[in-house]
């Protein structure tokens, strides 16, 4: 927040920049808030912005968890582009396993189970872009 002070035709205003966007400011003159639209040109981010597809959770009534177990999540490693997934939804896997294998930074890196298991969800399908931390997969 910026402040400001006027003097205007003798009088004196303060004034405080809240924020803007686009072409819409937000200020507060003597404690009174305004909206003011301002006529200047809007400035195109030459960023793109990132759209991520909803991730449809999928259910599969013939997986049973172990009796007092819970999903243990698989981690993106780093930022990346899933480039082939080795397992399916309800195989069994062992640790050490190759799960999937990504793209990252121009390398292909290999994905492993940390622990033995059951498939049960997998939230990626091969070409899907990931970020570092990302759920890609759980097992039971």
């Amino acid at each position: 927040m910026k402040k400001f002070k006027f003097t205007i035709h003798g009088n004196d205003y303060t004034v405080d920049v809240h924020g803007i966007e686009e072409n819409l400011a937000r200020l507060e003159v003597n404690g009174t808030p305004y909206d003011v639209e301002l006529h200047r040109t809007v400035k195109v981010s030459k960023t793109p912005t990132l759209i991520r597809p909803a991730i449809k959770q999928q259910v599969n009534p013939e997986i049973e968890k172990r009796e007092g177990g819970s999903s243990h999540p698989i981690l993106a490693p780093l930022p990346g582009a899933i480039t082939k997934l080795e397992v399916g939804k309800g195989d069994i896997v062992e640790k050490g396993q190759l799960l999937l294998i990504m793209e990252a930074m121009k390398m292909e890196n290999r994905v492993l189970a940390d622990r033995a298991g059951v498939v049960e969800n997998i939230r990626v399908q091969q070409g899907d872009s990931v970020l570092q931390g990302d759920i890609i997969m759980e097992i039971v």
